[in-house]
Order: C-alpha cells, then sequence, then structure tokens
C-alpha cells in the first residue's frame, strides 16, 4: 500500500489550511482543480486479500468508497479512480440541469468535524453526466445517484430517466429520496410512494442492455416504523443494497458558529446516529441486503466499526474537508489490520458481528 509519508502529510496539511481560508465551496472548487491538475499525491490501487470484497456482485478491492457530493458532474473520474477508494460515487444528476438553492449552501463546522450543506441538487444534468461517464475510466467502479429536480411535480419519474440515459456507463446506480435540501423529497420515503418510484426504476433497469445493481439511500431521521417499511421494501422488491445513511437534521451537541444553518449535517457528529440505524437496517433485512454504511467515517476504527455493525462496505466524504486525500489509505491499512487483529480472513467475515452493540 502506497501509505503517505511524513513530508506528503506536512504538504497536504499547508494545503488544507490554504483552502480553509476560502469560502468552503470555493475550496472545494480548488481542490477539484488540483486534483485535475495532478497536484494531489494519490494512492493508487489499494488492496489486499482481507480488503477484497464482493458487494451486490461488484468485485471491490477495498470496501471504502467516495460518497455521492464529491463528484457532482463526473469531472474528477479519472483522478478519483487513483485516490485508493474500492468505488466511486458521483452525482446527484437530474434530468435537467439546475442551479441548486442560493449561496451560500456549505458550511464548515471546524469544531465539530462537520459539515453543513443545503446545495439543493446542483448539477449540470443527465447529459453532461452521461457525455463524461461514456469516457469513464474502465478499471473503476462507479455509480451514479440518481436525483429529481426541484420543480417536477411527479418526482418518481426523473430517477428512472436519468437511469435510463447514465445506466449503460454504471457499475451501481442508487436512488437519493433522502436528501433533505429537495421540498418533499424525503416524502418519498413512505411506504406506497416508495415502492412505486422503485417499480418504476428497476423496471427502467430491466430495459438496460445489461444489469446495473440498484441501491436505495436512505436518511438517518427515519423512526423505527418508517426504518421498518423501509427493510419491507427492499425485501419484497429484493434490492441490490440500501445505504445508511444521508445527512440529518439533527443537530445535537454542536459547537461551531454555523450550527444554527439550516440543511444536512454530514461528518463526525453523525456517525452514532447514522450507525444505530445501520445496525437496525441489518437485523431488520437478516442480512439478505448488502448494506453500505456512510456517515461520520473519519478513520479505520469508524470504518470497521460500521462493517460490525452490518456494512458489507462504507463510503465517505466529509472527513476528506478536515483530512486530505491520504486519509484513504490510512483507513485501508489501519482496517487490514483490524480484521487481521480480530482473526478474520477477510472484510466479508467481519460483517455484522458487532451488530448487537449499536442496539
Amino acid at each position: 500500500m502506497n501509505l503517505p509519508g511524513a513530508f506528503d502529510r506536512a504538504i497536504e496539511r499547508m494545503g488544507l489550511s490554504a483552502l480553509h481560508q476560502f469560502d468552503p465551496e470555493r475550496a472545494h472548487g480548488l481542490s477539484a482543480l488540483a486534483l485535475r491538475s495532478g497536484m494531489v499525491p494519490l494512492a493508487g490501487l489499494v488492496t489486499s486479500d482481507r480488503l477484497r470484497c464482493e458487494v451486490a456482485g461488484l468485485r471491490l478491492a477495498n470496501p471504502l468508497g467516495l460518497a455521492a457530493g464529491f463528484d457532482k458532474n463526473a469531472t474528477l473520474l479519472s483522478p478519483l479512480s487513483r485516490a485508493g477508494f474500492g468505488f466511486l460515487e458521483v452525482g446527484a444528476a437530474t434530468p435537467r440541469p439546475q442551479p441548486g438553492n442560493p449561496k451560500p449552501r456549505l458550511f464548515r463546522l471546524t469544531e465539530d468535524r462537520a459539515v453543513i450543506n443545503r446545495f439543493g441538487f446542483n448539477n449540470e444534468g443527465m447529459e453532461a453526466v452521461a457525455e463524461r461517464l461514456s469516457r469513464r475510466p474502465s478499471d473503476a467502479v462507479i455509480g451514479l445517484n440518481l436525483g429529481a429536480n426541484k420543480d417536477t411535480v411527479e418526482k418518481a419519474g426523473d430517477f428512472a430517466a436519468v437511469l435510463a440515459r447514465c445506466g449503460q456507463y454504471l457499475d451501481f446506480a442508487t436512488v437519493n429520496v433522502s436528501s433533505p435540501n429537495t421540498e418533499k423529497l424525503r416524502d418519498l420515503q413512505g411506504k406506497a410512494a416508495l415502492t412505486a418510484l422503485l417499480e418504476q426504476v428497476l423496471e427502467t433497469r430491466d430495459g438496460l442492455a445489461r444489469r446495473v445493481p440498484v441501491f436505495l439511500k436512505i436518511a438517518p431521521d427515519l423512526d423505527a416504523e418508517g426504518l421498518k417499511d423501509i427493510a419491507d421494501v427492499a425485501l419484497a422488491l429484493k434490492l441490490d443494497g440500501v445505504i445508511a445513511t444521508n445527512t440529518t437534521l439533527a443537530r445535537d451537541g454542536l459547537a461551531s458558529a454555523h450550527r444554527g444553518e439550516t440543511g444536512g449535517l454530514s461528518g463526525a457528529p453523525l456517525f452514532e446516529r447514522s450507525t444505530r440505524v445501520l445496525a437496525r437496517l441489518s437485523q431488520l433485512t437478516g442480512g439478505e441486503i448488502p448494506l453500505i454504511g456512510v456517515g461520520g467515517v473519519g478513520s479505520a476504527e469508524q470504518a470497521y466499526a460500521k462493517i460490525r455493525a452490518g456494512a458489507s462496505a462504507v463510503q465517505l466524504y466529509s472527513a476528506l474537508v478536515y483530512e486530505g486525500f491520504s486519509l484513504i489509505p490510512r483507513i485501508a491499512e489501519g482496517l487490514d489490520r483490524l480484521v487481521a487483529r480480530d482473526g478474520f480472513a477477510s472484510v466479508a467475515e467481519a460483517i455484522g458481528t458487532g451488530r448487537e452493540d449499536w442496539l
């Protein structure tokens, strides 16, 4: 594994410190520019016998994925495919381009190691995203987060439309009905509405030239009944996986000045809430559906906790704001060590072994 040296880490910390002098959205744009220009040292393939795994038929070099939102428009596929991730999720993409919500709409909560965003599915639309995906790296596992336009009345059809346009270029697709930043979107998590939406998406998937696994991304703020409904729908429709969870509307225990901003909270404060939802979902589905754990992952120990709570793979994003891309090989190496320490031959053997700790 190509772990960063002390000098590289020092340079990275200086770069992150400089980026944090800018407005967060501007800083993200600068980091994307640095990635495209080759200025960011990247780990390359990070794998081992213990880290290699299979999720919903996808063969992964390691179980660490980039969560949706970092590369909304699929403009960074080449550098991100060399960053050490086992898989990438880009988007969310909507049928038509849309600007999203007014700025400012992204806030660092440095004291809490967290981020609040209220982007509102800003993206260049499925046509632009599809064109870039058509030129994607062939050796990476890449999925797309499907979204709905803000002004679409019957939003369910938007998800199917994006899949129909982009599906031929994907390894998986994620139905995102859990963003808190598009009005009435989370209403689609209700049992009847969700079933109808997913049936339409799955019908579209079945019409593609090759089968693409379909995942569902859920909110961390569901009550017990709502989570059971999700599990029931996922099992009934034989979904390929569930991603738990998206950002939260909760603001418990925050110290940062921006804690009162509206939008979805991600990062360290989300870890416990999202992991409890993950463990409960694992219990409800009985291990019949692969789960991907996301929310607050910033260390090997936290990635391992998600896996032991029931996740077959994990995703992260917000931690990169504070740690940079050297975090990926560091988590991978640490995860490999933790799996070996506990006597497991592979990550797969550890899935769900600590679920009871979170229930």
